[in-house]
C-alpha cells in the first residue's frame, strides 16, 4: 500500500489526467484549469465537503459552485470518483451530442451540478444568492440545539470571473452581508485566455477583498495539499466574513512546453504534450481514462461519509411538523390557501398604476407564503416592492452595533426585504443563486429600462427553468420627464426574446393581481412582470371579460356585435385602454370591433390552437396592435396585413401624455389606422 501523500498524489492524478484524456478525445474543451486545480478541488472534496453522492438534493449538503465553469472536466472527474451517478462512459463522450458531460456544467442535466456556469462570474454571484439562502433559512429553520440547516457554499473561481463586473458587485455585497460560510477558492494562475493576465489585470486582489469586508489568505503552492486544507479549515472559522483563499497554481501544470502558458488554457494539449504531462506524473503514458482501484476506492469513501452525514442530519428533524414544512419550502410547493386573500379591486376603484396594484397585491401574497423575499436596486419607493413589516435581510452583527431597519421588523437574516444597493446585475444573479438553494421564491425589482443591467442572470434563470420573479415598472414612454435614457423601447421584446420567459403587460390593477398568481404557479421559468408609473382606470368587468382572463395569456375583452368583427385590435398593458376607447368609437360608426388583451406572449402562445383561433380567427386579416415599445415582433399577430402602432425611435423629455400624443398612443391615432386599414382591405 503507498503511504498517504503517495496516495493523495494518485488521486489528484487521476482527477488531472481524466480531465485531459476526456479533453483529448473530444478534441475540444479546457485542460488548463483541471492539470492546475486539481489539488485544490481535491483537497475540497476529500476532506471538507459535506455532501452525499447517492442523494444529490440532500438540504443540508455543502454548495459548489464550479465559477469557472471551462474548467467542466473537473467537476465531472470528481462527479464520477466519489459516486455520483456519472459513468466513465458519460467522461468519454464529453461534449458530445447527447451527453451528460456537456462543454459547460448545466444544471439538472447530472447529479452534482448545482449551477449552470460558463458565462464568468455568474457562478460565483449565484454561490452569494445560496450563501443568503443558507443564512435566511437558518434563522427560520433552526431550533436551540438542532442546527437543521448549517452548511457552507464553496466556490472555484478563475481570474476572469474576478474581472468581471458582476463579481465585483456581488462580493461587495457578500462583505457587507457578512455571508461567514461563503469560501472562495481562487485558482490564481495568473493566465487568462488570451495570455497573461499582466495584460489587464494588476490590481492588488487581497486589498480589494479585504476593502469588502472579506477574510483573504494566501496559498503559494497550489500543490501543497496541507497548506490548502489549513487554509480551508481556517476560512471555515471565521463565522462573520466570507473568505477568499488565493491560490496560486500553474495552468497546465505537467505539460513540458504549455505549462504555465494560455495555450493550455482553451486547447486540447496534443497526444505528444499530454504525454509528456503523464511522463512528468510518472503515469501510464499507454493507458487513457485510467483509474486505479486504491484510488477509486479512496475516493469511494464519499459515499459512507454521505450516508453518515444525512443520517445524522435527519435525526435532527425530530419536529415532523418542521419537517413537513421545511420539505415543503425546499420543494417550492406554495401553501395550500396562499391565494385566498387575492380579492379583485372593486368596480368603481381609483385609477391606479399597476406598479402600486402590485404593491398592494405582493403584502396579501407575502402575509401567506414565506419563501416570497427579494428586494430593489435602490429603488423600493419607485417600485413599489417593499414587503412591510418583513424586516431587512441584514448581519445579526449590525444590530449588535446599534443598525436599525428601515420599516419596522427584524433586521437580521430572518428579514425578507434584501437591500441590493445600485447593482442590477449582481441583483439578478444573486436572486438566481436564492432560486438554486430552494426555501426561497426570489423577486428583483428595477425600471424597464435598467432589465439591460441584468440580462446575463435572467437568461440563465430561463436556461436553468427557474422560479425567478424579476418586476419591471416604468414600462415606457410613459415615464414622461425622466427622458429616452429611462424609458423603455426595446425592453419588453427583447425579454420575449429568451426562450423559457414569461412576460407579462397588464392593462389594469385586476390584471396584476393575475399577473402575480400567475408568476408564483409558474414553476418552470421566470417570469417578468411589467408595470406601469402613471395611472390607469380599472377596467369595467361588468362589459369587458373577466380578469381571470388574464390566465390565457391573450383574450377577448370586448367587442361591439355577436357577429363576426371587421378589425380587431389588440394591445398590452397601458395601451388597452386606448384600443377600447377606440373600438368604441369606431364601434359607433358601424364598424364590428373586437378588442383583445394580449398581457402575455408565452401563456398565449402555449394555448390550444382552437383557443388561439378563437380569439384571433386567421379568416380576419384587418388587425391592428398597439404597444409604446418597438413594432418588431408584433407581425406574429397581425400578419403582413396588418398594422402596428409603436415606436420607431427612442424616446423624449417631456410629460407622460403629450409624449403618448406625439407618438400617436391615442385613441384618435388608433381609430385613425384603423379607419386606413379598413379601407386598404376594402
Amino acid at each position: 500500500m503507498p503511504d498517504k501523500n503517495e496516495l493523495e498524489k494518485k488521486c489528484i492524478d487521476t482527477i488531472r489526467f481524466l480531465a485531459a484524456d476526456a479533453v483529448e478525445k473530444a478534441k475540444s474543451g479546457h485542460p488548463g484549469m483541471a492539470l492546475g486545480a486539481a489539488a485544490t478541488a481535491f483537497t475540497l472534496w476529500t476532506k471538507h465537503l459535506k455532501h452525499n453522492p447517492e442523494n444529490p438534493g440532500w438540504p443540508d449538503r455543502d454548495r459548489f459552485v464550479l465559477s469557472a465553469g471551462h474548467a467542466s472536466m473537473l467537476l465531472y472527474a470528481l462527479l464520477h470518483l466519489t459516486g455520483y451517478d456519472l459513468t466513465l462512459a458519460d467522461i468519454k463522450n464529453f461534449r458530445q451530442w447527447g451527453s451528460r458531460t456537456p462543454g459547460h456544467p448545466e444544471y439538472r442535466h447530472v447529479p452534482g451540478v448545482e449551477v449552470t456556469t460558463g458565462p464568468l462570474g455568474q457562478g460565483l454571484a449565484n454561490a452569494v444568492g445560496m450563501a443568503a439562502a443558507e443564512a435566511h433559512l437558518a434563522f427560520r429553520f433552526n431550533r436551540e440545539g438542532r442546527q437543521i440547516i448549517n452548511h457552507y457554499t464553496y466556490v472555484m473561481a478563475s481570474d476572469g470571473d474576478l474581472m468581471e463586473g458582476v463579481a465585483a458587485e456581488s462580493c461587495a455585497l457578500a462583505g457587507h452581508l457578512r455571508l461567514g460560510k461563503l469560501i472562495v477558492l481562487y485558482d490564481d494562475n495568473q493566465v487568462s485566455l488570451a495570455g497573461s493576465t499582466g495584460l489587464a489585470f494588476t490590481e492588488n486582489i487581497e486589498m480589494r477583498f479585504k476593502s469588502y469586508g472579506w477574510q483573504v489568505q494566501k496559498v503559494k503552492d497550489g500543490n501543497d495539499v496541507a497548506a490548502i486544507d489549513r487554509a480551508i479549515k481556517k476560512a471555515k472559522k471565521e463565522k462573520e466574513k466570507p473568505s477568499l483563499i488565493c491560490v496560486r497554481t500553474t495552468i497546465g501544470c505537467g505539460a513540458p512546453r504549455k505549462q504555465g502558458l494560455c495555450d493550455s488554457h482553451g486547447s486540447p494539449l496534443g497526444e505528444k504534450e499530454l504525454a509528456g504531462a503523464k511522463e512528468a506524473c510518472a503515469w501510464p503514458t499507454e493507458q487513457t481514462f485510467h483509474v486505479s482501484g486504491e484510488v477509486a476506492k479512496y475516493f469511494r469513501r464519499a459515499v459512507s461519509r454521505g450516508r453518515k452525514y444525512e443520517h445524522a442530519w435527519r435525526e435532527t428533524l425530530a419536529d415532523p411538523a418542521l419537517a413537513a414544512e421545511l420539505e415543503r419550502a425546499l420543494s417550492g410547493e406554495l401553501p395550500a390557501d396562499w391565494d385566498a386573500e387575492l380579492a379583485e379591486f372593486p368596480a368603481g376603484s381609483a385609477d391606479m398604476a399597476t406598479r402600486k396594484a402590485s404593491e398592494a397585491v405582493m403584502q396579501k401574497i407575502a402575509a401567506k407564503v414565506p419563501e416570497l423575499a427579494g428586494g430593489s436596486a435602490d429603488l423600493n419607493p419607485s417600485t413599489c416592492t417593499w414587503l412591510t413589516g418583513m424586516g431587512d435581510f441584514q448581519s445579526p452583527a449590525q444590530s449588535r452595533e446599534g443598525l436599525h431597519g428601515m420599516v419596522g421588523g427584524a433586521w437580521d437574516y430572518s428579514g425578507r426585504n434584501i437591500h441590493y444597493g445600485v447593482r442590477e446585475h449582481a441583483m439578478g444573479a444573486i436572486s438566481v443563486g436564492l432560486a438554486l438553494h430552494g426555501g426561497v421564491i426570489p423577486y428583483t425589482a428595477t425600471f424597464l429600462t435598467f432589465a439591460d443591467y441584468m440580462r446575463p442572470p435572467m437568461r440563465l434563470a430561463a436556461l436553468m427553468g427557474l422560479r425567478v420573479i424579476f418586476v419591471f415598472t416604468h414600462d415606457s414612454v410613459g415615464v414622461g420627464e425622466d427622458g429616452p435614457t429611462h424609458q423603455p423601447v426595446e425592453q419588453i421584446m427583447n425579454l420575449r426574446q429568451i426562450p423559457n420567459m414569461t412576460v407579462i403587460r397588464p392593462a389594469d390593477a385586476n390584471e396584476t393581481l393575475e399577473a402575480w398568481r400567475l408568476a408564483l404557479a409558474n414553476t418552470t421559468g421566470p417570469t417578468s412582470l411589467i408595470f406601469s408609473r402613471q395611472n390607469l382606470p380599472l377596467l369595467d368587468r361588468s362589459v369587458c371579460a373577466p380578469a381571470s382572463c388574464t390566465g390565457r395569456g391573450g383574450y377577448i375583452l370586448w367587442e361591439s356585435s355577436v357577429l363576426e368583427p371587421n378589425i380587431i385590435l389588440m394591445a398590452t398593458g397601458s395601451e388597452v385602454v386606448l384600443a377600447l376607447e377606440a373600438g368604441r368609437r369606431l364601434a359607433q360608426e358601424g364598424t364590428r370591433v373586437r378588442v383583445v388583451s394580449l398581457p402575455s406572449w408565452e401563456i398565449y402562445d402555449r394555448q390550444p390552437k382552437e383557443y388561439r383561433d378563437s380569439v384571433l380567427p386567421p379568416r380576419i386579416s384587418a388587425r391592428l396592435a398597439v404597444e409604446a415599445g418597438i413594432r418588431l415582433g408584433w407581425e406574429h399577430y397581425v400578419g403582413l396585413s396588418g398594422k402596428i402602432i409603436g415606436m420607431e425611435s427612442f424616446g423624449a423629455s417631456a410629460p407622460g401624455p403629450v409624449l403618448y400624443e406625439k407618438f400617436g398612443f391615442t385613441s384618435d391615432g388608433i381609430v385613425a389606422a384603423a379607419k386606413e386599414l379598413l379601407t386598404i382591405r376594402g
